[in-house]
């Protein structure tokens, strides 16, 4: 290093004189040097700045780490909510479908049955004309079992016809006389109002009838009125 005194003031500028400073530098091995410390010294402090800056990192790094596993877990949350909620929606829309379903098959019945036995009341009032009907064509044939005059002729006649075209307005109309002589008792078709020796029929059977039943369309709108063979005990 070099140094240039200043020239003092009210001097007369002269020749200019120069200080050589020299600073001697001691061996590497003395220990006492300050460059011998020197240079472990920068090491060390680069080496605990490198590695304070990676701790500054790593801490920087473990809160964003931390905050990306929350939301990766808060939307697993959300996710798994979601589908529940679905399949819940999923399973109410199912059960009104059926429902839906249901309702719409039961009106269709309610309003087939209705086409079909609307007219049961007024059925059931004319199988009565036709049992008196019956009974009269039944009491002008038994009057006159042997000679029967014109009149009487053509009466019982005109009777026959109109039997024989009511019963197939009533088979037009679904409305079915029963047929239960020689079958089986059944509850809900037959009425027993009496029991009578089997005489030849098998017991148990129906072998009278008191009073026609009749079916609308498979339902009984009138119950027959039989009377059930019974096996005759011998003494």
């Amino acid at each position: 290093m070099r140094f240039w005194p200043e020239a003092p003031t009210g001097a007369e500028p002269g020749p200019q004189r120069r200080w050589d400073v020299r600073l001697s530098v001691p061996p590497a091995s003395s220990a006492a040097s300050p460059g011998a410390l020197g240079a472990p010294l920068c090491l060390y402090s680069t080496a605990a700045h490198q590695r304070s800056t990676g701790d500054e990192c790593h801490v920087d790094d473990a809160p964003e780490e931390q905050t990306q596993a929350l939301t990766i877990r808060m939307l697993e949350i959300r996710s798994s909510k979601l589908e529940e909620q679905v399949r819940d929606l999923t399973e109410r829309y199912q059960k009104a479908l059926a429902d839906s379903d249901t309702v719409r098959r039961r009106t269709q019945k309610f309003v087939e049955d209705a086409k079909l036995f609307g007219i049961q009341s007024f059925c059931r009032d004319l199988v009565e004309v036709a049992d008196i009907l019956e009974r009269t064509a039944s009491g002008v044939a038994a009057e006159a079992p042997g000679g029967r005059g014109p009149s009487l002729q053509r009466l019982c006649e005109g009777l026959a016809l109109v039997q024989e075209r009511l019963q197939g307005v009533f088979a037009k109309h679904g409305l079915e006389k029963m047929r239960p002589v020689g079958g089986r008792y059944d509850p809900y078709d037959h009425e027993i109002v009496c029991h009578v020796a089997a005489e030849g029929a098998v017991p148990g059977t129906i072998s009278v009838v008191k009073q026609e039943g009749y079916k609308l369309h498979g339902r009984t709108i009138r119950h027959a009125h039989v009377g059930v063979a019974l096996e005759t005990q011998e003494r």
